[in-house]
């Protein structure tokens, strides 16, 4: 819509019967209720008889306020004057009165730039409510994976021969780190010939098995179920206590349970085989502490070696590890230190042979509860304490640096 501002009514008629469905005004007050009442005006013809500092007050108005607003002022002649204001006040263009075709095409560019013009507010518009839009995305984004992140810790028990006290160590390391108030669970991920739940004399009604029921839907909910309470504070999930079960849990199962635990858990320790399964890799993946075990004897010396050597090429950090070293005061000719110096380790934590520590066992009781003064329980509580400073430390770099768990991130074999 075009409106026309002139105080000459037979000189408006004229200009109106050439601008069809323009609107006529004959003040510029009556100029000022108009736009104010018409916000998709694009065009305004100021006539020759308005002063023309008048209409520069408007110019500038419209192009602070309405810049897709164009003014077109009309003289009788076009001179300097009137040029070089029209031009500081921002008007679109100046015709002469007489040239009825030059106002025509002034104002047919007037729309298409109004045109132009709104297209761009509201490309700008759109523009600035995607951003918005994708700023709000990528915040609830970041705060859905900060709820998802982990907020807890897992240690991982390993050895990769038997009878060295693996079990041991991961149960009792879970319990000193229950005692100190939080929350902890033991996955036994040892399927062939767990003992966890025989150590914490229990008889769980559910194992790991299990989760091949949940087809890998494996929420909160599931875990409550496969969990075996031992106390307020600590929770087991069992090994199979049958080989020949049907159904078995899967890798992606176990990586899916992990996951969620740490998450729920503020402690997570693992039991694993003796052997660099799938599901020993699964949790070395994704462990903040590692704790390996070994007795002062050649053959546990050599298979801790060959462990050391594949886990390097694991690419799995050695700040991680801590060595536990059992049974360290047995004489069989062989030295704490030629031991230590073979494999390339310094013991973080050694236990001594001793009656009491089977003797626990076999009633199903942790050595730290039934033997508190026993010099392993104080070497255990001390290991535990350890990693539960270091983990918190450790944490909180992990929060700076923004660490992927990946597997494609941290297991990457060493170029030769």
């Amino acid at each position: 819509m075009t409106a026309i501002v002139e105080t000459d009514r037979s000189r408006l008629s004229v200009l109106q019967a050439m601008l069809h469905g323009s609107v006529p005004l004959e003040s510029m007050e009556a100029l000022g209720e108009h736009v104010a009442s018409t916000p998709h005006e694009f065009a305004i013809v100021i006539g020759p008889s308005i002063q023309v500092d008048d209409a520069a007050v408007f110019a500038q108005w419209a192009r602070v306020h309405k810049p897709d607003l164009g003014v077109i002022l009309l003289r009788e002649t076009v001179d300097a004057h009137a040029l070089s204001t029209a031009l500081r006040s921002g008007m679109r263009e100046v015709v002469e009165s007489r040239d009825l075709a030059g106002l025509t095409t002034a104002v047919s560019r007037a729309r298409a730039v109004s045109n132009a013009i709104v297209q761009n507010l509201e490309d700008e518009t759109q523009a600035a409510a995607r951003a918005a839009l994708s700023e709000a995305q990528a915040r609830a984004d970041a705060a859905r994976e900060a709820a998802e992140s982990p907020t807890g810790q897992m240690v991982t028990v390993f050895s990769t021969k038997g009878g060295v006290g693996k079990s041991l160590m991961a149960a009792n390391l879970a319990v000193v780190l229950s005692e100190q108030g939080r929350s902890v669970c033991i996955v036994d991920l040892d399927v062939n010939n767990g003992d966890i739940a025989i150590m914490l004399q229990l008889t769980p009604m559910r194992t790991l098995n299990d989760l091949s029921a949940f087809h890998g839907d494996v929420d909160v909910e599931a875990v409550e179920t496969l969990v075996t309470p031992y106390s307020k504070t600590l929770g087991v999930v069992a090994a199979p206590v049958r080989l020949d079960a049907t159904e078995q849990a899967t890798n992606e199962d176990i990586g899916k349970l992990l996951d969620l635990l740490v998450r729920v858990y503020d402690h997570v320790v693992v039991d694993t085989s003796g052997t660099f399964d799938d599901f020993a890799l699964t949790a070395l993946d994704r462990t903040d502490t590692l704790v390996l075990v070994g007795t002062l004897d050649i053959p546990a010396l050599k298979g801790l070696k060959l462990a050391t050597q594949t886990l390097d090429l694991l690419n799995f950090p050695r700040e991680k590890w801590r060595f536990v070293l059992n049974r360290a005061d047995a004489k069989v000719g062989l030295s704490t230190e030629e031991y230590e110096q073979t494999l390339g380790l310094k013991a973080d934590c050694s236990l001594v042979s001793s009656r009491e520590v089977l003797a626990a066992v076999n009633r199903g009781e942790p050595l730290v509860k039934a033997y508190s003064g026993h010099p392993n329980s104080k070497a255990i509580r001390a290991l535990a304490h350890s990693i539960a400073g270091a983990t918190r430390t450790e944490k909180a770099e992990v929060d700076a640096d923004d660490r992927s768990r990946s597997s494609a991130g941290r297991f990457r074999l060493r170029k030769a």
